[in-house]
């Protein structure tokens, strides 16, 4: 245990006359019940499906009960979300023009169950109709799962911005590397990673590193000039990527790497440094028998 005063300063709140919590450091909760009745709403009302027989229409919300909430402890965010919804719904066939209505009830929306597990009810009223009804459980409930979808991946990444605050960029020169490039790209991760990789080298394509711990998108790729990519650690925070930016720097006879990374979770700085001299370069550089990392 660190001696008083010693400890990781994102731990010492107690000196702070505000009692700020430092880089959300500690337990924070934010209460995403209000902002979850909104999203729903926005989501499912509206929702129509159709075909030869007739349409059909997500009319209102009629009842959302439940709360929802979203924790961060050590850079770390932790989803609670429980939900009761009725939903009207209305239809109308095209041969007689006849309307009909009914409910849609979705009885626990929660983190416990997969949405694709969700159940959904689907009713009518009385009397003759039961095509749309037949429309509205099957293309109905399956467009209702998919706006669920959308509402949880909203809840953990809309409603959470802020809430892994703040991020910082890895120094440049820390993180500055010189080789030859003759190698392979693909070879050269695989035998400086011990690992099967995949590298699909083009804008947009995915990346995959050390038994799928590293992952990540390439957004920009200049040849000879710049890759620039998303990029995260499996432990990290759901959907909370960094963005890296490698430039090559032509030198006499040599190429200099440098690496620029920003918008690392606090709490994951020193690894991500670890992961890059470390894991990276220095294997790299014994790989290839390079000179010293500079820094």
């Amino acid at each position: 245990m660190a001696k008083w005063g010693q400890g990781d300063p994102r731990w010492i709140v107690e000196e702070r006359e505000d009692g700020t919590n430092v880089n959300n450091w500690h337990w924070t909760e934010r209460d995403a019940t209000s902002w979850s009745k909104g999203k729903l709403r926005e989501l499912l009302v509206g929702i129509t499906v159709e075909n030869e027989a007739g349409h059909c229409e997500v009319s209102e919300l009629k009842q959302v009960e439940g709360e929802a909430s979203c924790s961060s402890r050590k850079g770390k965010l932790i989803f609670f979300y429980e939900w009761n919804i009725k939903l009207g719904w209305k239809g109308t066939l095209k041969e007689s023009g006849v309307k009909h209505k009914g409910l849609i009830e979705i009885p626990n929306l929660s983190e416990e169950n997969e949405v694709d597990d969700t159940e959904v009810n689907v009713s009518k009223k009385k009397g003759d109709g039961d095509i749309l009804k037949d429309l509205m459980k099957t293309a109905g409930t399956a467009k209702v799962r998919e706006a669920l979808g959308d509402y949880l991946k909203a809840l953990k990444t809309e409603f959470t911005t802020g809430m892994i605050l703040p991020t910082k960029a890895l120094s440049t020169q820390e993180l500055t590397v010189k080789r030859k490039p003759s190698e392979n790209t693909l070879q050269l991760v695989q035998k400086f990673s011990k690992a099967p990789a995949v590298l699909e080298a083009e804008k947009g394509g995915k990346f995959q590193m050390f038994d799928g711990n590293i992952t990540g998108e390439y957004i920009e790729l200049l040849k000879n000039s710049k890759i620039i990519m998303k990029w995260r650690c499996r432990n990290w925070p759901e959907e909370h990527y960094a963005t890296v930016a490698l430039n090559f720097v032509p030198t006499l006879g040599q190429t200099e790497l440098q690496l620029d990374c920003k918008g690392v979770p606090v709490c994951k700085e020193e690894n991500m440094k670890f992961c890059w001299q470390k894991q990276h370069f220095e294997e790299i550089k014994g790989l290839l028998q390079l000179p010293t990392l500079n820094g």
